[in-house]
């Protein structure tokens, strides 16, 4: 695989996350004291501020509505500029509305990205061991 785009690392706080995309399965950080999903993860939950936190696995059928986008016509990193024009949607989990993932709108033509349009997660391999969770019209 010829990757140019920046890889996503690892770190303590977000490895299972990772773990489970490069598995093409959505793995998401839950708040055991208050119950609140975090996304992206951290070392602590962002509404109540516990450290109790374990991890839900949504598989890899995942959908969500596009709750957010731009598209971008110029590369803001290198190895992004044979991939422009680039939707950059925040799209809205079906099973947990809370949740909002950032990915791009994979194909679909830019101009029929509208907010509420629905979506699947699709897994991109971007290396042999990095998968990028993006999607995809529903």
């Amino acid at each position: 695989m010829d990757n140019q785009k920046p890889i996503p690392l690892k770190n303590q706080d977000n490895q299972p996350y990772w773990d489970g995309a490069d598995r093409h399965e959505l793995i998401i950080q839950k708040c055991e004291s208050c119950q609140n999903y975090s996304h992206p993860p951290g070392p602590a939950c962002a509404k109540c501020g516990s450290t109790e936190l374990s991890w839900e696995n949504f598989g890899g059928d995942v959908k969500g509505t596009v709750y957010s986008y731009v598209i971008s016509y110029r590369p803001f990193l290198p190895g992004f500029q044979d991939s422009l024009p680039l939707v950059i949607a925040i799209v809205e989990l079906e099973k947990a509305p809370a949740v909002k993932i950032i990915g791009n709108v994979l194909e679909c033509n830019p101009e029929d990205v509208r907010i509420g349009m629905s979506v699947s997660m699709t897994w991109r391999d971007i290396t042999n061991e990095r998968a990028l969770p993006q999607w995809i019209p529903a």
